[in-house]
């Protein structure tokens, strides 16, 4: 499930499903959570970059950690709706961050602001999940006013027609009353994948929004603005966001 350096690169580490350890090389071996009922599979490992510990990933978040790894907290107790994939070290080894498939990342220890970049490897689990993989099929595609597709969408056609096929939920069509009907409020701190959110001109009317996205998970969301459907950062539009987002 996962493969580590050596500070050297003259040896690795490799780790199983069940948390089972492989020291190749000049890698030493710490310990291992093979012997170890464990909640769920092992998806990552990591280790220290003076090669003197690592630590290991539950698929739910959880950090199982040997040699010189300092243990500084992990998302076990409160796991994200979306599988931990990565686990990565500072590079003074005094903390990590934890890295969800949709890119939210989640730091412990001396782990602050956000992490190298990571390559990760997106699988539909939740429903927004699907509605999220949906409008990624769909980008590039034109923005044409009033367009619910296949050839082009405005705004609140694109999140509306992702969520029909890839979740079969619908609700109302304009992005404000998207904004007002579309499923339950949320705090735009508690965003999860295929969540709607929006921007208005008044954060305390549902009449004057004028825009929809779809929140994709690591301060990114997926929209039909400009003259195509884009990947863009929550944050571009700034301070016209509406104080919470819909989950259908």
């Amino acid at each position: 499930m996962g493969l580590a350096p050596t500070k050297s690169g003259h040896g690795y580490w490799m780790v199983a499903r069940d948390g089972g350890i492989f020291a190749f090389g000049d890698a030493r071996f710490y310990g291992s959570t093979g012997a170890i009922h464990l909640n769920q599979p092992i998806a990552a490992m990591t280790a220290r970059p003076d090669g003197k510990g690592y630590w290991l990933l539950g698929a739910d978040g959880g950090v199982f950690n040997f040699g010189d790894a300092a243990f500084g907290g992990s998302m076990g107790a409160n796991p994200s709706p979306d599988p931990a994939q990565k686990i990565v070290s500072t590079a003074d080894g005094g903390g990590y961050w934890i890295v969800d498939q949709n890119g939210t990342a989640n730091g412990f220890g001396h782990a602050t602001g956000a992490p190298p970049v990571q390559g990760l490897m997106f699988r539909a689990l939740t429903r927004g999940d699907k509605a999220v993989l949906f409008a990624f099929s769909q980008l590039g595609k034109p923005y044409i006013w009033g367009g619910n597709g296949p050839d082009g969408y405005d705004c609140s056609g694109l999140t509306l027609k992702s969520w029909q096929v890839g979740a079969g939920t619908s609700f109302a069509r304009v992005a404000n009353d998207q904004y007002h009907t579309a499923g339950g409020p949320v705090a735009l701190t508690d965003l999860q994948t295929g969540d709607l959110v929006f921007w208005g001109s008044n954060a305390n009317d549902w009449a004057s929004v004028y825009h929809a996205a779809m929140y994709v998970g690591g301060g990114r969301i997926v929209e039909s603005t400009g003259d195509h459907v884009q990947l863009n950062s929550l944050d571009q539009w700034g301070g016209d966001v509406m104080p919470f987002g819909r989950r259908p």
